[in-house]
């Protein structure tokens, strides 16, 4: 009997290098017969909901980063561009402030309080991320022990 080895090349049950596998089947010439795949099916009847929390805690904390450094970049692109200063000029010209009353747009939309605010949002998003993870792990465990959980096929290839 043979088996393949890493490298494909056909290797007998006594350890000597035998004749290449044939195109088309299973055989060898010589009569040795290769060893096919194994294939296992298993199924995931349980998942550890502190595991669970643990990993959705760690990738929220890490969408959040991401997303209060990607509304910084995005607010720093727009300020360079004028975006803000067109803006404040378009309000200006609608309110018509004649009184010496000059209106900023800046008070209300500068980098501090977007970052702040994105910071805040992410802080949330952490939170409800982790706890909506957690819990679908423990709704996963009891549907799971009503229908026997998920069913996935492993091969040896």
């Amino acid at each position: 009997m043979s088996t393949v080895g890493q490298t494909g090349t056909a290797v007998r049950a006594d350890g000597s290098p035998g004749p290449a596998q044939t195109a088309g089947g299973s055989t060898l010439p010589g009569g040795d017969r290769l060893v096919s795949p194994r294939r296992v099916k298993l199924s995931v009847s349980r998942v550890d909901p502190w595991t669970a929390m643990k990993l959705s805690f760690l990738l929220s904390v890490a969408v959040g980063i991401a997303g209060v450094v990607m509304i910084s970049v995005l607010w720093l692109i727009l300020s360079s561009m004028g975006v803000f200063t067109d803006m404040n000029r378009t309000v200006e010209g609608v309110l018509n402030t004649t009184n010496g009353a000059k209106f900023d747009l800046m008070n209300y939309i500068g980098l501090g309080r977007v970052v702040s605010l994105s910071i805040v949002i992410a802080v949330i998003d952490v939170i409800l991320m982790t706890a909506i993870s957690t819990l679908g792990a423990f709704l996963y465990n009891v549907c799971s022990s009503l229908v026997g959980g998920l069913q996935i096929t492993l091969t040896d290839d």
